[in-house]
């Protein structure tokens, strides 16, 4: 059997950053790394699915919202994969950091929070998504596309 190209990543070696997970025709895949893998510090069901809820509504309703294809948690509890179509690396890197900080500034409900609109609404938590944001904003603050590749 093949083996995946994100079990080919070290994951010894792999630090929080985004870092580009996979091309595919005109859609890359990002990886938003937030913990170091295999180190005991998980994020918590309960802020993954808070902040998924959080970027994934405010990324699609961004000036790029039409280019995103995918927003969503590794099951490894250590980030999320955007994946985005025909788009300029350093304009994804851009939207990130926007998108988190409007996270970490935002007053409004917890969009999906309710039966109607999610499977588990009860684990949402707008602070956990805003401590997860900052925690990932300060790691990514410097970020540019020349530091997208994983290091070797």
């Amino acid at each position: 059997m093949e083996k995946i190209k994100s079990f080919t990543v070290d994951h010894t070696k792999l630090n929080p950053g985004i870092y580009i997970s996979r091309v595919d025709g005109d859609i890359t895949t990002y990886d938003l790394r937030m913990r170091k893998p295999n180190c005991g510090d998980l994020i918590s069901n309960a802020a993954m699915h808070s902040l998924e809820h959080m970027f994934a509504t405010l990324v699609r309703n961004s000036e790029m919202g039409g280019e995103v294809i995918y927003f969503g948690p590794m099951g490894c509890q250590t980030g999320f994969y955007l994946l985005m179509r025909s788009t300029e690396h350093g304009r994804v890197i851009e939207l990130i950091k926007s998108v988190l900080k409007d996270i970490t500034a935002y007053d409004g409900e917890m969009p999906g929070c309710s039966e109607v609109e999610c499977g588990n609404y009860r684990n949402l938590d707008l602070s956990l998504a805003k401590e997860e944001a900052e925690r990932y904003l300060d790691t990514v603050k410097d970020w540019t596309d020349k530091d997208l590749e994983y290091e070797e």
